[in-house]
């Protein structure tokens, strides 16, 4: 069996869970287990050291500070906008999470925070940034 080193290809199951238990994602439900090569960057460098020396089938409980899984919250990335811009089936109401064009074109998630007269806050931080995590892996396979 092979062992992940620092440029190993691993297929591995996680479930993320919050400090309270509760489970934030998991790749079980949709059933297909998450793919990546070490240190393509997809991963903090932490996360993949915790990784390291696991073989297949082997399972591990990794804690992660904010910082080491989805970063602490970023002020730049709260935008104001008009709340003209939310019409019809977009219409802004707190805690809808809405996909927004970036600048590239992709397509960017961001949840209302707040709306205050003409003026909807948009977070397009990661739901999770700022959030200490546990992630319970299962390596699936090590090439």
């Amino acid at each position: 069996m092979s062992k992940i080193e620092s440029n190993s290809e691993v297929t591995l199951h996680f479930t993320i869970k919050l400090k309270d238990g509760s489970v934030a994602d998991s790749t079980h439900t949709g059933g297909k287990a998450a793919k990546f090569t070490m240190g393509d960057g997809s991963i903090s460098e932490n996360f993949e050291k915790c990784l390291l020396g696991l073989e297949s089938k082997q399972s591990k409980s990794i804690e992660l500070s904010a910082e080491d899984a989805f970063g602490l919250p970023n002020p730049d990335n709260i935008h104001h906008m008009d709340k003209s811009r939310f019409v019809g089936d977009a219409a802004a109401e707190i805690g809808t999470i809405m996909g927004f064009s970036g600048p590239d074109g992709m397509d960017i998630p961001g949840i209302i925070t707040e709306i205050a007269g003409d003026s909807v806050t948009v977070d397009f931080n990661h739901p999770l940034a700022g959030q200490d995590v546990i992630f319970d892996v299962e390596i699936v396979a090590v090439d």
